[in-house]
């Protein structure tokens, strides 16, 4: 198993052990363990003739393989997916919660995370702009508990009545099945103009937060509200936010673009990539806690599904850590039949009356029923929780456990009436007690009303940069709608959010401009932009362009510098093989400019050197180019400042050469790379 000393497996992976199968070396045998003479040709009357019916070696083969495929996920089919390990920092959520998981710091418990786009099949590319799923299976001692959130805090609907409505306008139009997981069509956008609720949640959609730079720097939300109830009995409103301790950041949307057909497998490719080198990710579980008697502070209703709680007013409190040191051993055995499900919880965790996620409890079992063939979903490998289980469920597609014994129900004597329920001393789940009464409708509380504000707050916390891409997400998805009347709509309801944004998406896709002016809400909250979030060197790609008679000793010295600071360097040259400098400096050649491409790295080093190709010098300057224009960090020494000027570049914000002294390059270099971004600048 890559990436996990064998004296440091937890118990799910010695769990696995008994399933895990290596086929290398072995003797050809079918399903049954008979072993086969002969696996290239069919049994057939002579040497011409028809084939057999009695060839059942054929019949299995090929039945097992036309049976390969299961139904993929209606949403969240594009997925990939790690294994970890979790452990709380301390126990002081003792106060809030019995869960055992998060109250014993001495307690590790496996992971399991699956990351997805929400809209597009098993065939789309990663970086389109989309939610991102972000679920995590803990196995814990007590049973299976499941965080199924996104890397979004909010979602488009309120009530889950709703969700099959907007999937169908989310996905490809069915009367010529485009566009593929894009939201730039007439239906969505129509959606969205007449359930008017969305606007929130499609402010993160068009913002940045929408194409991540990597899994390993993107936020997790569990969105909706929970409870945890401690041993006395007392409950608690709390949300769940993960936070990537590389901090949380983008791509810019040209880039996206550009990644999806260069690589549409970038993000899982970076996520397998960091685990098998031991650049493991890793996330705080945070917790937003709230008292009960708060439940109605706020100006809006904590149940919303569609509002958040802001930090500034609610601090998360960090209580944990998870590390993901696994990548998967078989992508279909574990990433495709995983089956999460937010009903899925242990003692000390409970439900809150959020309509959209009482509506998911029922809808996640449901959809693993036809995606998994049964009932028995929970007795794959993946899914099976590291805790025995015992109940009177039998049979069924799919069923593992040989059940011994007469008795299969409840209540019995024959058995002493076992298995018997526990007690809540001895363990045993008891719903939290709420008192509940009123009328049977089919109404939505007046607290949900309110669409806009928290829409608004998030416009008035980005910073200019932030903005000017959500005015240019709105001008590019509108300006994919058809249907003039769809545009307008949007336009006139996106003045309810800021009249502003609105004004500058209309005037770019040729709408009405809608009347009014901005003010109403004024509060910001600085968690919502990621200007502020966590700014690290560690693990960022630079593509290293190099030519022979390089500056042996030069490269050399800002490669080892860059490796100190956690920098993966990769070098780019004219051809595979490796590139000589003086000194006898060889440095392995990782890409061509034909095989890589300026979208796949975070930053650029000209380290300078001849081409022996013309076509050579002009990749240089594209490459350089491409990377000014994705305000990325940009360093050069020796003659590689000669290339910047082909180019176009002259100087700039996060442009670093060594003036004068190389020992200045280097930390200069390394903090532009940290950045992530410099957006103040242009090309001259």
């Amino acid at each position: 198993m890559s990436g996990v000393p064998s004296d440091k497996r937890n118990v799910k992976d010695k769990q696995l052990d008994q399933f895990r199968v290596d086929d290398a070396g072995q003797t050809l045998t079918t399903n049954q363990g008979l072993k086969m003479a002969e696996d290239e040709f069919s049994l057939r009357v002579g040497e011409r003739g028809p084939t057999l019916l009695e060839d059942f070696h054929f019949r299995e083969k090929m039945t097992h393989f036309d049976h390969e495929r299961i139904p993929e996920r209606i949403v969240h089919a594009r997925g990939f997916a790690a294994h970890g390990e979790f452990q709380v920092y301390d126990d002081s959520l003792k106060a809030y919660t019995k869960a055992k998981f998060l109250t014993d710091p001495s307690r590790v418990t496996p992971t399991f995370v699956r990351f997805s786009t929400v809209a597009g099949s098993r065939g789309s590319a990663e970086t389109v702009r989309d939610a991102r799923g972000f679920a995590t299976k803990f196995y814990t001692e007590e049973g299976n508990y499941d965080l199924v959130g996104n890397n979004i805090p909010v979602f488009f609907i309120q009530d889950a009545i709703k969700f099959p409505d907007l999937v169908h306008a989310l996905k490809p139009e069915p009367h010529n099945e485009m566009p593929q997981a894009a939201s730039a069509h007439d239906t969505f956008w129509d959606f969205v103009a007449n359930n008017q609720e969305s606007a929130h949640m499609v402010m993160w959609a068009m913002s940045d937060r929408a194409i991540p730079r990597s899994f390993r720097m993107m936020e997790g939300f569990g969105v909706h509200t929970f409870r945890l109830v401690n041993e006395e009995g007392k409950a608690t409103f709390v949300k769940f936010h993960w936070k990537p301790v590389l901090g949380t950041h983008g791509l810019v949307w040209d880039e996206a673009q550009k990644i999806s057909g260069k690589d549409p497998d970038f993000h899982r490719r970076d996520l397998w990539e960091s685990i098998e080198t031991g650049n493991y990710p890793v996330y705080e579980l945070g917790l937003q806690l709230l008292p009960e008697e708060d439940e109605f502070k706020f100006d809006f209703d904590i149940l919303d599904p569609t509002k958040l709680w802001p930090e500034e007013d609610i601090p998360v409190k960090l209580v944990g850590r998870m590390v993901l040191n696994r990548n998967v051993d078989n992508v279909f055995a574990e990433t495709e039949q995983v089956a999460f499900h937010p009903g899925h919880v242990v003692p000390g965790i409970d439900f809150s009356n959020d309509p959209l996620l009482q509506g998911r409890l029922f809808s996640y079992t449901d959809t693993q029923l036809i995606r998994l063939g049964g009932p028995n979903f929970h007795e794959l490998p993946i899914n099976r929780p590291v805790c025995p289980f015992f109940n009177n469920q039998r049979d069924g597609y799919g069923r593992h456990t040989i059940n011994r014994g007469q008795v299969s129900y409840h209540k019995n004597s024959l058995a002493a009436n076992t298995p018997a329920p526990a007690s809540e001393a001895e363990g045993g789940y008891a719903h939290y007690q709420e008192k509940v009464e009123g009328h049977k409708v089919r109404k939505r509380s007046d607290s949900f009303k309110d669409f806009f504000s928290q829409a608004t707050l998030f416009w008035n916390s980005m910073c200019p940069p932030e903005k000017q891409h959500l005015i240019d997400a709105f001008s590019f998805e509108l300006g994919k709608v058809k249907n003039k009347s769809v545009q307008q709509q949007v336009v006139d309801m996106f003045a309810n959010v800021s009249v502003e944004l609105a004004s500058a998406f209309a005037e770019a896709i040729g709408a009405n401009l809608p009347p009014g002016s901005d003010g109403r809400v004024v509060k910001t909250s600085p968690a919502l932009s990621m200007l502020n979030t966590v700014k690290s060197p560690a693990t960022r790609k630079v593509g290293v362009i190099v030519g022979n008679g390089f500056d042996g000793a030069e490269v050399q010295a800002v490669l080892h510098e860059l490796a100190a600071a956690g920098i993966q360097a990769e070098v780019i040259s004219e051809k595979l093989g490796f590139v000589t400098g003086t000194n006898d400096t060889r440095l392995e050649v990782v890409h061509t400019f034909l095989t890589a491409h300026s979208v796949l790295f975070d930053a650029l080093y000209a380290a300078g050197g001849t081409w022996t190709n013309p076509r050579s010098a002009k990749d240089t300057a594209e490459f350089l180019k491409e990377a000014f224009m994705h305000y990325k960090a940009i360093g050069a020494s020796n003659d590689g400042v000669d290339w910047l000027q082909p180019a176009g570049i002259v100087s700039g914000v996060g442009i670093v050469v060594p003036s004068p002294h190389l020992t200045e390059f280097v930390p200069a270099f390394i903090e532009a790379v940290a950045a992530h971004r410099h957006w103040d600048r242009s090309l001259v």
